[in-house]
């Protein structure tokens, strides 16, 4: 791998994580619910989920994975699942307006439950499997490349994956006072909840 392809690499990944997709939703749903530290746990157990099938991808084990149809088909469906549950969740939320009653039991929530939501909103959706299978290879000589390259290119969208929702996360932050109106509040959770499920359909529908 030299320096000029990953470069290449880089700017690939770049306009691949900052296309909202789950992990965009999830860092989202739980910054709102559960402040900085809700949406630093879930970035954290997105970035864990990340490394899992990145690691998986680069040693190998993905592509068995994608061959297993069974384990594969499992997946996809167990992902399905939680996208929608996650989206019904927000929407449930929008539905009631409630936030002074949600927010104290969110302030309470386990923080496990938070990085829980992000590593399994993650880790349980095979388009990223699927990204690492289809995109790695590009970018790696058949010849000279080493595991340790393919585990660059991998841990290369772990990194700047999770630098972008930290500055997402931040940009919640700081217009926090704004989003806690209940309006504008409600009308979020509605989007989240919808994009999530949406997501999930979308998941569903791929064959």
């Amino acid at each position: 791998m030299t320096w000029t392809s990953y470069g290449t690499y880089l700017i690939f990944v770049v306009l691949v994580v900052l296309a909202p997709g789950p992990d965009t939703m999830v860092t989202l749903k739980n910054a709102l619910a559960g402040g900085t530290r809700g949406g630093l746990l879930a970035i954290a157990g997105i970035a864990a989920g990340n490394f899992v099938q990145g690691t998986a991808v680069a040693l190998g084990l993905g592509a068995l994975i994608v061959r297993s149809q069974p384990l594969f088909v499992t997946l996809r469906w167990a992902g399905v699942a939680y996208l929608c549950y996650l989206g019904f969740q927000a929407l449930r939320a929008a539905r009631r307006g409630d936030y002074s009653m949600s927010d104290a039991l969110g302030s309470r929530s386990s923080g496990f439950r938070r990085w829980r939501e992000g590593f399994l909103s993650n880790i349980t959706n095979p388009k990223v499997l699927a990204l690492y299978l289809s995109v790695l290879p590009q970018f790696l000589n058949p010849e000279h490349a080493t595991t340790w390259d393919a585990l660059v290119l991998a841990y290369t969208v772990v990194v700047l994956g999770g630098i972008w929702l930290l500055v997402l996360m931040l940009l919640v932050h700081r217009i926090r006072a704004l989003l806690q109106r209940r309006k504008v509040r409600r009308t979020l959770d509605a989007v989240t909840g919808t994009a999530l499920i949406g997501f999930g359909i979308a998941l569903a529908a791929d064959s």
